[in-house]
């Protein structure tokens, strides 16, 4: 059975920041380290970005599963190797540093970007198609965001990162966004919503810990809930949309929600022009929406909801964190084999959606 692995991830390098050109290169960024570290504790480091302090992980081999020539694409054939050991065919990479936005200041959050994209680009054209990645749009800026795009449907990206949350300051249905969806639809580029954030927080990690849900995985699913609500899925029929990290079981309680709000206003008039949200009798199915799932969740009581055809599942690649699960392919068919789920659903989230979703 192929594998397709929906959602692994990087960990940004000084690679990364080498594509850095002309006026770019102001902006890049550095590594530093706490004057004082902790004995009793993992190291700390940080990416310095426009005079701010970013985390930047350091890993144990042990703990993520994999090796820093892996995480860091220093060494393309190292990560492909233990694709073969996983027996993943082809994984698609979302990235680290850019999951919480890193700057107020268009102009850093455009170069940035612009060179991320670019290291990518290069190496998983080493790969032979077998890794993909998702382009950052600069979307403080509409004008880069279109050049990135056309760029990135160029140089193998397979789909584009959204947060859920405020991005450029604005919420995802917010009409500034309309030329993106309009192009990532051109472009057949769906639009990712990825756990994550696009409000910058400058705080210490400390305090972040305590809001990290709201600022992750609610994010997400507020982004699926905010489009389906606003009826974008409808005014971009071929545009496809995904909530990736977040699990699954929200949806029962968002499908819930979204009827009910339509049904509430149904007599108010939008901020949006076009249609109003129409219910569908598969919300998710019908506006092209596919999900990433934890393969111990409720799989049958979510499957009701979401269908076979538009659940997908990661292994978190590189994170060490709930997400992570390496042996995905081994415990959903453990699943199946046990009754839980049907055996056709295994095929399907584990090559055939992730493939249709992709476009791969």
């Amino acid at each position: 059975m192929r594998i397709i692995d929906a959602d692994t991830h990087i960990d940004e390098t000084e690679d990364t920041w080498e594509y850095m050109q002309g006026s770019d290169l102001q902006f890049k960024p550095t590594t530093a380290y706490p004057a004082k570290q902790n004995p009793n504790m993992v190291p700390t480091r940080y990416w310095m970005i426009d005079g701010r302090r970013q985390l930047r992980f350091i890993r144990s081999d042990k703990e993520s599963g994999t090796v820093v020539e892996s995480r860091e694409l220093l060494d393309v054939q190292v990560r492909l190797k233990h694709m073969d050991e996983l027996g993943t065919d082809i994984q698609v990479m979302y990235p680290t540093l850019f999951l919480m936005e890193a700057t107020e200041r268009a102009e850093v959050s455009t170069a940035l970007r612009r060179t991320y994209n670019r290291w990518l680009a290069d190496r998983s054209a080493q790969s032979n198609g077998r890794l993909r990645w998702v382009c950052l749009p600069p979307l403080q800026n509409m004008d880069e965001t279109m050049k990135e795009l056309r760029f990135a449907k160029e140089h193998g990206a397979c789909g584009v990162l959204k947060k859920g949350d405020r991005e450029a300051d604005k919420w995802p249905a917010d009409p500034y966004f309309f030329p993106f969806y309009e192009e990532a639809e051109r472009l057949d580029l769906p639009v990712c919503f990825h756990t994550g954030s696009g409000i910058p927080d400058f705080s210490p990690a400390r305090e972040f810990t305590l809001g990290q849900f709201m600022r992750t995985k609610a994010a997400a699913v507020n982004g699926i809930e905010t489009i389906l609500v606003n009826n974008i899925p409808a005014n971009y029929p071929k545009l496809r949309f995904g909530c990736i990290e977040a699990g699954a079981s929200w949806v029962p309680f968002v499908d819930y929600d979204v009827r009910r709000r339509v049904k509430s206003n149904r007599d108010r008039v939008s901020v949006l022009s076009g249609p109003q949200t129409m219910l569908a009798t598969n919300t998710f199915k019908e506006n092209r929406i596919y999900i990433t799932c934890q393969v111990d969740e409720d799989l049958p009581y979510i499957l009701k909801y979401v269908g076979e055809d538009n659940l997908i599942v990661g292994s978190d690649y590189t994170h060490r964190d709930p997400s992570m699960e390496l042996e995905f392919r081994k415990l959903l068919q453990e699943r199946a084999d046990r009754g839980e789920i049907p055996q056709s659903a295994v095929q399907k989230i584990l090559y055939d959606n992730p493939k249709t979703f992709y476009g791969l």
